[in-house]
This record gives structure tokens, C-alpha cells and sequence, in this order.
């Protein structure tokens, strides 16, 4: 799109149109626009994303500050005064959910990814912090809501934004607050926005996944019970501690959106990209249960984030030592196994962060189990720092080996062996993932719609399963054999038209 190869309106790659949500797209290719004559394009467009999960951590924050100054929400004044100061208290709630929204393991991978998915993340959060300021006499929470669902519907979930939108009118229908009542037209404007938008852009495709199995069933039980961890246990139980107040915006407003996003996610079958959409309401409900957590609860959420994550730590700095050392040469040997002809490479600077990284870790955890006062937000601390420490040992020490096994780069450095470079390839049946690093890295020119029978195309690639016999179509003769480094299954079969055949007109 960024190079004009494709269009805006309806993206391509290798001349296949493609249904993807267009505003995500459009950002990154305006940034490539914007930067790509400092920056590399790759680099340029994850530049809104990184921005968009600021954005997300700091909405989840703000509204967790709005909704803790409500008046259901605000701790019992005392008999003789000594109760803590609503601001402060505001907030301690505040850092909570920022912290529980941290720790969230959902969030560990798919937050960090330039995928649509985040900016749908963005818009949910900015839909929930335009509810909890709802109350405030000003622009803000308005503009934010007009612009939350249209940009949602534009970022490929316009069912999802229709049903935070009905749900939104439901709690300020039965709020006993004006203000809150006084917000329903401004609801139903940006739903019905979001309604025209998502049509003008063909959004309106549907999802439905089904569960034909018990295996599949509680294999989606499993993903929720660690992909909502720790939020999940500390949101029920807010949802038990507060069972009185669920009509008060405090818990209707988190607690709705939860119910949309997860619903919406067991319609499709428990993808976790739409799970994802729930994390900033399971933070913020996970936050007011820190009021009334108990310390024993406390403690179990503290050793268990110790054990969990000294654990990753460790395995993770073995097998660093594994692949720069050859020691263990038993761990050695495994990731030599899983990710077969990977050449180690050392970096002095992944080294040092990583290590600074792992002795904050230390001091954290000595700091938490000793015997200090510490704020409400105690309990959130180690599982937050866990899930920051195991990112950031991933993106220097294991980022090598990551990059190796995931990225398509080294097959299609092996493909341009054997094509020559700027040659037309045909990739009928291919994954987008693969056409569009062959154009990217390999900088060939991909058709995506010819088959082997009607391509100009001098070139051909197939995806071919290793068990059975593989015959090369008619007038093609095939040149070489390749696969991912770790794809134990499929062969990417390369062909060359014969000399004595024509290409097909087209």
C-alpha cells in the first residue's frame, strides 16, 4: 500500500484481495509514508502500534481513576476520620488495574504485535474510559466515544463495537445519575456511526466458530484459565465481594464489556485475538477486588509469581547459554533439533539488558517478601515484573532463535537460490504470510490468483505435504525442494516452466 502497489481501499497481495480491516492497515502504511525515508518500513509502521499499546495501558489507568471516584466505589468514611483520601485512593485503584493489565499473560504476546488486533484493543479501552468519565461536564468523554466505535467497526470488529454500544445504553438507561443518562444520545449516535462506517467499508463479515467436540470445549477452558491470568480469579472475586453494586457503573461498566468480548470470542470458537478485547475490563474488575483481597490470597498470587516466573527466567537463560556455549549439550542438542541449521550470534547490548533486567527481578522479589509497608497494589507487582521480564529476555536473548523459527525469511532466502531475482512466481494456494515475504524479502514479483495451468508466470510454488507422492504438473518441471526450519510436515515445492511450453495470454 505504502509503495502504491496495492490499493488502499482494497488491499492486495500478489493481486488477491484480501479482507482486512483497512484503518490498522492505513496507519501502518501512512507511517511508512511518513518515515520510510529514515526509518525501514518495518520499523516505521510497528510505530503506531507501539503508541497504540501505550494508549491502551493509559485509558485502562484513567478509567479505573474515574471509576473509583464514583461515589458506590469510594472506601466507608470512619467514625473519628483516619479513611484513605478519595484521590489517593483513586489511584492505588488506578495502579492496580495498570498492573493487572500487565500481568495479564494474553497480553504478553499478541499486545506486542502489528496486527489489527491491537487497534481494536485501543478502541475497546478508549470505549471504556468514555463511559467512566461519562459524568464529567466536558467534550472529552464524548469526542472519545464518537471516535471509539467507528474506529472500532473500521478495525475489522463491527459486531463487537455494536454490542458494547447496546450495552452502554443499557447502563446509562438504568443509572440513577443524569449525567449518565444525559450520554444515551451520544451512544446511540457513534453505534450508528459505527453501523453506516462498517457497511461503507465491508466490515460485516461474520465469524462462527463451533464446538463439536468436548475436547475442543475444554481446551477453550484451559486457554481462558491462563490467558486471563491473574485477572480472572481477582475479577470473580469482585464480582462476589461487590454482588450489591453490579448495577453501579464502577462494575457494570467492566463487567459488560467483559461479557461482550468474551461471548464474542466463544462465538468464534475461543479465538484468543477476540479474548484479547477483554483484558482492559477483566484489569479493571481484577483491580477492585484489591480492597478486599485477603492476605493469604495475596501471598499465594506472590509465591506462585516467584515460582512461575524464576522458572522462565531460568530455562530461558539455559538455553541462552546452551546456544552461545554448546553447555548443556543435552539443551544443546534440543534446539538444534527444533531449529535445525540456526547460527548463533552474540550481542553485548541484549546481554547487558537482559542481565539488568534479571537482577531487578532479584532485588523486586527480595523487596516484596520483606517487611516493609506497601501500597494496595502489592499483590500485582511480581506478576506485572514477571511478564516484563520474560518480554524483554525474549527480545534479546531469545529473539535470534524466535526470529529463526518463526520468520519466513530463511525459506525464501533458500528460494531465491534457485529463482532469479525480480522473476514473476506463481503461489496458488500459499499462505498471504509466505507471497507477501516473497515480495518483500526476496523483492519477487508474486501472482497469487494464476494456477499452474493459466500463469504468465515463469516460476511456480506449491505447498506439498511430505508423506505421498508429489507429481509436478503438466509443462513444469520441478527444481528443488524447501521448507521452514522447524515445519516437519509440508514441503514449498519450486518449479520452472519447461523450455519448449508458452505462457497462457492473460
Amino acid at each position: 500500500m505504502a509503495e502504491g502497489r496495492s490499493s488502499w481501499w482494497l488491499p492486495t497481495v500478489g493481486g488477491v484481495a484480501v479482507n482486512v480491516a483497512p484503518l490498522p492497515h492505513w496507519l501502518g502504511a501512512g507511517f511508512i509514508r511518513l518515515l520510510g525515508e529514515w526509518l525501514d518500513p518495518a520499523l516505521a509502521a510497528r510505530l503506531p502500534f507501539a503508541a497504540l499499546l501505550a494508549a491502551v495501558l493509559l485509558l485502562t489507568w484513567s478509567a479505573a481513576f474515574r471509576l473509583a471516584q464514583t461515589e458506590a466505589a469510594r472506601p466507608l468514611p470512619f467514625a473519628f476520620g483516619g479513611e484513605a483520601d478519595p484521590i489517593d485512593y483513586a489511584r492505588a485503584i488506578a495502579d492496580g488495574a495498570l498492573l493487572a493489565l500487565i500481568a495479564t499473560l494474553g497480553l504478553l504476546q499478541l499486545g506486542h504485535e502489528t496486527t489489527p488486533e491491537l487497534a481494536q484493543l485501543a478502541c475497546v479501552s478508549l470505549f471504556i474510559f468514555a463511559l467512566a468519565a461519562s459524568p464529567i461536564r466536558s467534550l472529552l468523554p464524548k469526542a472519545a466515544l464518537l471516535l471509539a466505535l467507528p474506529a472500532l467497526g473500521a478495525s475489522g470488529a463491527p459486531s463487537i463495537a455494536v454490542g458494547l454500544g447496546v450495552t452502554g445504553i443499557l447502563i446509562c438507561r438504568l443509572s440513577a445519575d443524569l449525567e449518565d443518562r444525559r450520554f444515551i444520545p451520544w451512544l446511540v449516535v457513534s453505534t450508528s456511526v459505527c453501523i453506516l462506517t462498517s457497511m461503507e467499508l465491508g466490515q460485516w463479515t461474520w465469524q462462527v466458530g463451533s464446538f463439536r467436540k468436548m475436547d475442543q470445549l475444554l481446551a477453550m477452558l484451559r486457554q481462558w484459565l491462563w490467558f486471563l491470568w491473574p485477572a480472572w480469579p481477582m475479577g470473580l472475586w469482585t464480582l462476589w465481594r461487590w454482588h450489591r453494586h453490579l448495577t453501579d457503573r464502577h462494575i457494570a461498566v467492566p463487567l459488560s464489556c467483559a461479557v461482550v468480548t468474551s461471548l464474542a470470542s466463544l462465538l468464534c470458537g475461543g479465538l484468543d485475538r477476540v479474548l484479547l478485547l477483554s483484558l482492559p475490563a477483566w484489569a479493571l474488575l481484577a483491580a477492585f477486588a484489591l480492597p478486599t483481597l485477603k492476605r493469604s490470597t495475596a501471598a499465594a498470587i506472590d509465591w506462585f509469581s516467584v515460582f512461575f516466573f524464576s522458572v522462565c527466567v531460568i530455562g530461558v537463560w539455559v538455553i541462552y547459554a546452551a546456544v552461545q556455549t554448546g553447555f548443556p549439550s543435552r539443551t544443546a542438542k534440543n534446539v538444534i533439533k527444533l531449529a535445525p541449521g540456526f547460527v548463533s550470534e552474540f550481542s553485548a547490548t541484549s546481554l547487558v539488558l537482559a542481565s539488568l533486567g534479571t537482577l531487578a527481578w532479584i532485588w523486586l522479589v527480595r523487596w516484596r517478601t520483606g517487611r516493609n509497608q506497601h501500597a494496595l497494589w502489592k499483590s500485582l507487582v511480581l506478576p506485572a515484573s514477571g511478564v516484563a521480564l520474560c518480554w524483554l529476555l525474549m527480545m534479546t536473548l531469545m529473539l535470534p532463535v524466535v526470529d529463526y523459527a518463526r520468520s519466513f525469511r530463511p525459506l525464501v532466502n533458500r528460494v531465491a537460490r534457485y529463482v532469479p531475482p525480480g522473476e514473476c512466481i506463481a503461489t496458488p494456494g500459499v499462505p498471504r504470510g509466505l507471497q507477501a515475504a516473497l515480495e518483500y524479502f526476496g523483492k519477487f514479483r508474486v501472482d497469487g490468483i494464476g494456477g499452474a495451468k493459466n500463469t504468465s508466470c515463469q516460476y511456480l510454488l506449491q505447498i506439498e505435504a511430505r508423506r505421498g507422492k508429489s507429481v509436478a504438473p503438466p509443462e513444469w518441471t520441478r527444481v528443488a525442494r524447501e521448507s521452514l526450519p522447524t515445519d516437519r510436515t509440508d514441503w514449498t515445492v519450486i518449479y520452472r516452466r519447461q523450455p519448449n511450453t508458452a505462457a497462457p495470454r492473460r
